[in-house]
C-alpha cells in the first residue's frame, strides 16, 4: 500500500491524514509531543474551513461545541462604548450554509479530527521526533530521535513555524520579524466577568482582550505586555495577567482563578520560497506564518491540507500523474502571499484602532476572512469554456436539489470523487458512462436558484474537483472536453 508520512498532528496534519485515509491511502502521523495540545492557540474556524470539515462529517459536531455571532463588547479607557456583531448581517443561504466564523479553541478541532482518524484506522505516533530525512526515486525515509526509521512514498511537513523538515531541506523562510513581543496571551479561568461577549478594552496604554470559550469556563487573554521600571517586557504570568486586567478594566471583581498556557507573540511574517522538494511537501505554519489579525492561521493550514489531500491520493491511487503535485504549490503559494499581506494590513489597522473609541478587532478584517472568495483561476487545473461570472478555479457553491438522490450539492460533492453537474436536458447524455471517480449529478432545468449561483444561462456542464473548486465549465454537448480534462490529469 502507498504510504504518506505526515510530520505534525495539528489541524493541518490531521486534516491531511483524514483526507488521505478515507481514500484508502496508508498514513503514518508522527507527533513529537508525548501528549496532545490543550492550549487554545487558534480559536476561529471560518466558513470555508467549516465546509471542509463538513465534507469530513465533522461540522455538525463542531457547531454544537462552539459559538457563532459572539458579540464584541468594546471599552475605551475603561468605559463601555458599544456592543457589535461584525457578522450580524450574515445568514445561511442555499449557496453558503455557514454564515459566520465559529469560535472554538484549536484543541477541540484537533480532538474531533483525531477521533475521525482513529475511526479510519490510523493511530497517531506520539513521542516521535523527526531528526533527519533522506529521499530517493522510490520514497522518503524519516529518521527519528529514538533510532527508528519510517519509510513512505511521500512525506508532508506540518510541523509548524519552526519546522525541522523545512530546515533539513534548507528551504528559505523569507520575511521579517521583530524581537520584542507585541502581545502576551494565554488561557485563564476567570470570575467576575460575563461570558456572553468577547470583551475588548482599548486605550492609550494599549489593549486587553478576553474571549470566552463556550461551555468551558476558560477564556483566552490577549494583551499589550507589561513593562518594568526600566521599560523591559515582563514575561507573562497569572499575576501579570491579574495586573493587566486591573489596569485596563478598573474592575476589582474580575479575578484570575487559574492560568494555564502562557505565551508571547512577536511580529513574524514569513513564507517558504517553495512548498515542494522532490517527494517532500510543506503545509500549514511550516510554509507560512503571519499576524493573528483576521484569524486565518489555522484556517489557511486546513485549506492547504484540503488542496493537497486529494492530489496526493489521486497520484498514489493511479488516477493522476505525479505532475499533479506541482499544482499544490502553484495554487497555494499565492494564497499564502495574499494571507501575509492582508493579515499584516489587518494587524496595523487593529493597532491603530487602540486609539479610537468604539473600534475593536474587526478593524483587522481588511480582506475576506470567510475564505469563500479564494479561487485558483490562474491554475493549470482551471479550464473555463463559458466565461460566466463563476469561473473555473472558483469555489463551487452549495445548492438545494429538489430531485435525485442528493438533497444538496454539498452532499453530492462529499468524498474523494469529481462531480459532473449537468444543467438542463441537453446535458443529460454527458452524465452517462463516466469513470468511477466521477459522480454524475443532474441539475433540473427549473432549478433557477442553482443556475443563478453558478451563473448558468444555457444548458451546460460544470466539473467540480474533490476539494469543491470548479475544474471545468463547458457547453452541454462538450462531453469530450470533460474526457480530455480527466485524461490530462
Amino acid at each position: 500500500m502507498a504510504t504518506v508520512v505526515i510530520v505534525g498532528a495539528g489541524p493541518t496534519g490531521l486534516t491531511l491524514a483524514c483526507g488521505l485515509a478515507r481514500q484508502g491511502v496508508g498514513v503514518r502521523v508522527l507527533e513529537r509531543a508525548t501528549e496532545y495540545n490543550t492550549n487554545s492557540r487558534a480559536k476561529t474556524l471560518n466558513p470555508r474551513s467549516l465546509e471542509v470539515l463538513a465534507d469530513l462529517g465533522l461540522a455538525d459536531r463542531l457547531m454544537e461545541e462552539g459559538r457563532t455571532h459572539l458579540p464584541f463588547r468594546k471599552y475605551f479607557a475603561g468605559e463601555h462604548v458599544a456592543d457589535t456583531d461584525p457578522y450580524a448581517g450574515d445568514h445561511p443561504t442555499a449557496e453558503r450554509p455557514y454564515e459566520a466564523g465559529l469560535y472554538l479553541p484549536q484543541p477541540r478541532v484537533e480532538a474531533a479530527l483525531r477521533e475521525l482518524l482513529a475511526s479510519l484506522g490510523v493511530r497517531i505516533e506520539t513521542g516521535s521526533e523527526l531528526i533527519g530525512l533522506a529521499q530517493d526515486a522510490e520514497g522518503v525515509t524519516a529518521e527519528l530521535a529514538d533510532g527508528r526509521t519510517v519509510r513512505g512514498d511521500h512525506l508532508v511537513a506540518c510541523d509548524g513555524g519552526r519546522s525541522t523538515v523545512r530546515k533539513l531541506l534548507d528551504i528559505p523562510f523569507t520575511g521579517n520579524n521583530e524581537d520584542e513581543p507585541l502581545m502576551v496571551l494565554g488561557d485563564v479561568e476567570l470570575e467576575g466577568l460575563e461570558p456572553d461577549a468577547w470583551h475588548q478594552w482599548f486605550g492609550p496604554e494599549g489593549a486587553l482582550l478576553l474571549c470566552p470559550f463556550e461551555g468551558s469556563g476558560t477564556w483566552q487573554i490577549q494583551a499589550t505586555p507589561e513593562t518594568d521600571a526600566e521599560g523591559r517586557i515582563v514575561p507573562p504570568s497569572a499575576e501579570g495577567f491579574q495586573r493587566l486586567i486591573a489596569k485596563h478594566t478598573g474592575r476589582p471583581e474580575i479575578r484570575v482563578r487559574r492560568a494555564g498556557w502562557l505565551s508571547t507573540w512577536r511580529v513574524n511574517v514569513r513564507m517558504a520560497e517553495r512548498y515542494r522538494e522532490g517527494r517532500v511537501m510543506l503545509a500549514g505554519d511550516c510554509a507560512h506564518v503571519h499576524p493573528v489579525a483576521g484569524g486565518l492561521g489555522m484556517n489557511t493550514g486546513i485549506q492547504d491540507a484540503w488542496n493537497l489531500a486529494w492530489k496526493l491520493g489521486y497520484v498514489l491511487r493511479g488516477l493522476a500523474s505525479p505532475a499533479l503535485l506541482d499544482t499544490y504549490q502553484e495554487e497555494r503559494l499565492p494564497i499564502a502571499a495574499w494571507t501575509l499581506d492582508v493579515t499584516s494590513a489587518g494587524m496595523t489597522a487593529v493597532l491603530e484602532s487602540t486609539r479610537t473609541p468604539g473600534v475593536g478587532v474587526e478593524a483587522g478584517r481588511v480582506g475576506d476572512s470567510t475564505g469563500l472568495s479564494i479561487d485558483y483561476r490562474w491554475s493549470p487545473l482551471a479550464e473555463d469554456r463559458l466565461g460566466g461570472p463563476l469561473r473555473a478555479g472558483d469555489r463551487a457553491p452549495d445548492g438545494v436539489l429538489d430531485e435525485g438522490p442528493y438533497g444538496r450539492l454539498f452532499e453530492a460533492f462529499a468524498g474523494d470523487r469529481f462531480t459532473l453537474l449537468g444543467f438542463g436536458p441537453a446535458a443529460l447524455p454527458a452524465l452517462d458512462g463516466l469513470p468511477d471517480h466521477v459522480r454524475p449529478v443532474a441539475v433540473p432545468a427549473g432549478d433557477t436558484r442553482t443556475r443563478e449561483a453558478y451563473g448558468i444561462t444555457e444548458d451546460a456542464l460544470v466539473l467540480v474537483r474533490p476539494d469543491n473548486h470548479i475544474a471545468l465549465t463547458a457547453p452541454a454537448g462538450a462531453r469530450d472536453a470533460v474526457d480530455a480534462y480527466l485524461e490530462r490529469l
